[in-house]
């Protein structure tokens, strides 16, 4: 049970970690009203304590906050603010197959019956609380590899639309989202609209790029423009993706 247990809470931090979160441990022990006996929820409890103890991160006794029918692991992250909100969680449960009378046929035992223990767990709890919980901590900046606008293309005038779509299409069947603005506007009322909608990167493209097969690169919160070829951008895509995996 520990090794099985310390996998998760291992499978946990590699998720974690990935988004640059930090999280903290709580063990949750026996609640008032719970299934079962005492040694067996002792049992249960110290299987949890060893493998956070293996695991070699800080935790707390959360004492009674367990669920009913066995003890388990509360994960709480922190916001970019420091709040603290929970998230994942690992229970452990003797309890429940033994109430349906779940069995399975013991390895190298033939017609030897053993009772499984069961274990809940969650990685990211509400997938719509942790959506909630990542624009607090990026505080509406999403990195590239999870920004929903990865990118928008913006031709400077009419002559160098038909590039620009030909660059969206490209970035497009590469694998990322794209946008061109194809509206009646001056390029810089699109590059500032393109800044406030947070994309990460603005393509500007005019006559210069046209000609070069080219794209004049801003970074979301710079100033700085960079000329790139097509096939170093989609270079560029690729590394900031890989960088988080």
């Amino acid at each position: 049970v520990k090794d099985e247990v310390k996998r998760v809470l291992d499978f946990i931090q590699y998720t974690y970690n990935i988004f640059g979160f930090s999280f903290d441990l709580k063990l949750s022990t026996m609640p008032e009203k719970h299934m079962g006996d005492l040694a067996t929820w002792e049992k249960a409890e110290a299987a949890l304590a060893d493998a956070l103890n293996e695991f070699g991160k800080p935790w707390q006794i959360n004492e009674g906050d367990g669920a009913f029918y066995g003890p388990k692991i509360d994960i709480s992250v922190s916001d970019a603010l420091n709040r603290k909100y929970q998230c994942a969680t690992l229970q452990l449960d003797f309890q429940l197959p033994q109430k349906f009378e779940l069995n399975y046929s013991a390895e190298g035992e033939e017609g030897k019956l053993e009772r499984p223990v069961m274990i809940h767990r969650a990685v990211l709890g509400s997938v719509e609380r942790m959506f909630a919980i990542l624009l607090e901590n990026y505080k509406g900046k999403w990195p590239f590899w999870l920004s929903p606008r990865q990118a928008i293309v913006c031709p400077v005038s009419d002559k160098s639309q038909p590039y620009a779509l030909e660059v969206r299409d490209r970035i497009h069947q590469a694998g990322y989202y794209v946008d061109v603005d194809t509206t009646d506007r001056t390029i810089q009322k699109k590059v500032r609209e393109a800044q406030i909608a947070q994309y990460n990167y603005i393509l500007v493209v005019g006559e210069e790029e046209v000609k070069t097969g080219q794209v004049s690169l801003r970074v979301r919160d710079k100033g700085d423009v960079t000329v790139m070829t097509m096939d170093n951008l989609l270079q560029h895509f690729k590394a900031e993706v890989e960088a988080f995996h």
